[in-house]
């Protein structure tokens, strides 16, 4: 790639006429949006990270570092809202790059993103077939053991049908599914909330013990952990191809999934604090632990239900994610064309899914998740730190672009902005 390639930027205008001339179907309403952010960001988290936090780190304060969390992918969310309703296109952070970096940096982040969304569908397929197998023991049936994880190659091919069949077919599954995890939240909140013992919040912020050990470090340090539990908000910003007013809709879609969700774990983690002493909160399913205490088993069976529900939909998600920036990068010719060739009665780009799904579905079948989970975090702070980027230099070099969504306070004003301007352009490339 010549050093003149590397440095061409897309521009603003013809991202923006490609939102016209795609051949997606605009079939996504603010309500999709919101469910398929609520959908992807609910999954393992909440159902393994909070006992680990609560038990190692935060204590019953847990609930603080979920809301510190939240305010600080918040403030990404809000850099993705403006980039999303300013250039309404496929590609996420990918576009952004392509628009601010270059095409060199967005080819990079591009592939870093396939990975990201490639692993991350392993992973939630192994966990999936974890809770899967479990569930099937409590009614005295056992999966056969064998290297390959054959449950897990199944979900993500069922994953795969379902989004080659539309994008509309994938939302109403989404919405069935959020839909039942939401329930089974709710479900737990309210029946836990009878069984909260006050003493087991006191002291709320456990006294320090020493390194990230409770006290305000460990409160920060859970925060750091918790920072996990809401990735998948950025998924919905793939989606504006496809969303029938995205200037207005990827905003809501954002920001009200993740408001949404921290509020959910936040009162979620407070009943989970106060069925069962945070110190024995630290095993691989502390929400069956809770359900365990309050004498109910058949509850526990249902929680485990709950988290395939969960896991079912951020696969989804995920999945849906992945192909849509791969459809991007090959309208841009940095993949082959058969990634964004349509299927003519779909209209989805069902090669490229059946190509990166059966890359997952290989990743699930063979490697550990330990090693899928090492993997899947490489590009996630990298695309993050873009796309914060991406809103600074647009700010700088085009001012009058027009927003439909602006950060809060995100302008860069003054008179140094022209000398700024001029300096970028400089060396911004082509």
């Amino acid at each position: 790639m010549s050093i003149q390639r590397w440095l061409a930027r897309k521009s603003v205008e013809a991202l923006q006429r490609e939102s016209t001339s795609h051949g997606l179907n605009r079939t996504l309403g603010p309500t999709n949006l919101l469910l398929m952010g609520i959908g992807c960001i609910i999954g393992a988290g909440v159902y393994v990270m909070t006992g680990a936090a609560a038990a190692s780190f935060a204590g019953p304060a847990v609930t603080i570092s979920f809301v510190l969390a939240g305010g600080a992918c918040a403030l990404t969310a809000l850099c993705y809202a403006e980039l999303a309703s300013t250039m309404p296109v496929a590609g996420s952070s990918y576009t952004y790059c392509y628009a601010t970096l270059g095409e060199g940096a967005a080819w990079l982040l591009g592939w870093l993103l396939l990975l990201e969304y490639g692993l991350a569908s392993a992973i939630l397929a192994v966990g999936f077939s974890g809770y899967f197998a479990s569930l099937l023991s409590e009614f005295g049936a056992t999966v056969p053991s064998i290297r390959v994880n054959l449950i897990a190659v199944f979900v993500v091919a069922m994953a795969i049908l379902v989004l080659i069949r539309g994008v509309r077919e994938s939302a109403v599954a989404n919405n069935v599914i959020v839909a039942v995890k939401l329930i089974v939240l709710l479900a737990f909140i309210i029946v836990g909330a009878s069984a909260i013992d006050p003493e087991h919040w006191t002291p709320f912020v456990p006294p320090h013990q020493g390194g990230f050990a409770y006290g305000w470090q460990g409160v920060f340090r859970a925060a750091s952990m918790l920072f996990f539990a809401f990735l998948g908000f950025e998924t919905v910003a793939t989606a504006a191809s496809e969303a029938r007013n995205p200037q207005r809709d990827i905003p809501i879609g954002i920001l009200g999934a993740l408001a949404a969700c921290t509020l959910i774990y936040v009162v979620f983690s407070a009943v989970l604090t106060g069925i069962v002493p945070y110190r024995e909160l630290g095993v691989a399913d502390p929400v069956a632990v809770a359900a365990d205490r309050m004498g109910s088993p058949h509850f526990a069976t249902l929680i485990k239900i709950g988290a395939l529900m969960g896991l079912a939909s951020v696969l989804l998600v995920v999945t849906y994610g992945q192909s849509r920036v791969a459809f991007t990068m090959a309208r841009d010719g940095l993949l082959p064309p058969m990634f964004c060739k349509l299927h003519p009665r779909f209209r989805t780009p069902h090669l490229g899914t059946l190509m990166l799904g059966a890359i997952s579905m290989i990743a699930a079948a063979l490697l550990p998740i330990s090693v899928l989970g090492d993997l899947v975090s490489l590009g996630t702070a990298l695309a993050f730190s873009i796309v914060c980027l991406a809103v600074m230099w647009l700010r700088t070099l085009r001012p009058d672009l027009p927003r439909p969504f602006s950060v809060p306070f995100g302008g860069l004003g003054g008179s140094g902005s022209a000398t700024c301007r001029s300096q970028l352009s400089c060396c911004a490339g082509p």
